[in-house]
């Protein structure tokens, strides 16, 4: 007797269903190709707004906020002093401040640069990216360029409240407004610095906490051995080598170049700042770590098999 019809003679089991191609709804999309630069910017404008937990939970925004609000209270309250005292000059210099607050950017940028790479390599969701049409260069120029922009606005900000104050005070508008310039373009210099070194630090590990530990170690340690050799020197009467010892160390590279060339006051022991010719290379030496973390970043994500 024939098997049943939809059966196998053997097990009487009905023959595998061939493969069928289903129409679930999909359609293609016609609209415009954005291409690389709008998506450049989109990771641009992502990074820069998680720098902030923007976008993100609210535990995200407690630590960047806070730290944004301790830069800006000293700052609120130099100006309500200002303001009611009637001063003709601010007590703190524009270019002085982001130095008297280095604890506070380092502590921002060891919390947040790792959260701009970090948990990319971790997850593994980099080559997400570059499916198209990103490619490396556009990833690393846009998170380098997120972070130097978060760090600006971390240390802008509080000189934004002293020149808004020192203006509704009544101070010099020439004096205030060149001041205010030339702690502009200190922060600018600084933001830069500290987060290409940041972002290398924190892209060597895709664990954060590493990264947070080992970004604090780099700044901190740094700053701390420079500052004991330079007193040290400075005991023995040796001023050429306090100026020379500041090249080994990010905060008092950027203090050494604003000495040499924004007329601000230095924070060297003794007060030996740089002067003109030793700040050229203060200045050749924070161009070339900058233009070097630039580059260890593209290595790095070259050899992420980006």
């Amino acid at each position: 007797m024939p098997p049943e019809t939809g059966t196998t003679a053997t097990s009487g089991r009905p023959p595998a269903a061939q493969d069928v191609i289903h129409n679930i709804g999909y359609r293609t999309y016609d609209g415009p190709r954005l291409g690389r630069g709008y998506a450049r910017r989109s990771l641009y404008s992502q990074s820069l707004r998680g720098a902030y937990g923007l976008g993100r939970s609210a535990k995200s925004k407690v630590l960047p906020m806070v730290l944004l609000g301790v830069m800006c209270l000293p700052a609120a309250i130099t100006v309500a002093v200002a303001v009611t005292t009637k001063m003709n000059k601010l007590p703190v210099d524009y270019t002085r401040y982001a130095i008297w607050l280095q604890l506070v950017i380092g502590l921002y940028l060891a919390a947040q640069a790792p959260q701009s790479v970090s948990r990319d390599l971790r997850f593994r969701t980099v080559p997400l990216y570059f499916s198209r049409p990103i490619e490396r260069v556009d990833y690393v120029t846009a998170k380098f360029a997120a972070m130097a922009s978060a760090m600006f606005v971390l240390t802008a900000t509080p000189l934004l409240i002293l020149y808004a104050g020192a203006l509704l005070a009544k101070m010099g508008f020439a004096a205030q407004t060149k001041g205010f310039a030339q702690g502009l373009v200190s922060v600018a210099l600084l933001s830069l610095l500290f987060a290409g070194i940041g972002l290398v630090v924190a892209a060597l590990t895709p664990r954060r906490g590493f990264g947070v530990a080992a970004v604090i170690a780099v700044f901190t340690i740094s700053y701390g051995a420079v500052s004991t050799v330079q007193n040290i020197a400075l005991a023995g009467d040796n001023t050429t080598a306090v100026e020379w010892l500041g090249l080994f160390s990010p905060i008092t590279l950027v203090d050494g170049v604003q000495t040499a060339f924004l007329s601000a006051r230095t924070a060297f022991p003794g007060g030996h700042g740089p002067g003109a010719g030793t700040g050229t290379v203060y200045l050749l030496v924070v161009l070339a770590l900058i233009a070097g973390s630039y580059g260890l970043l593209m290595r790095r994500y070259r050899k992420a098999g980006l």
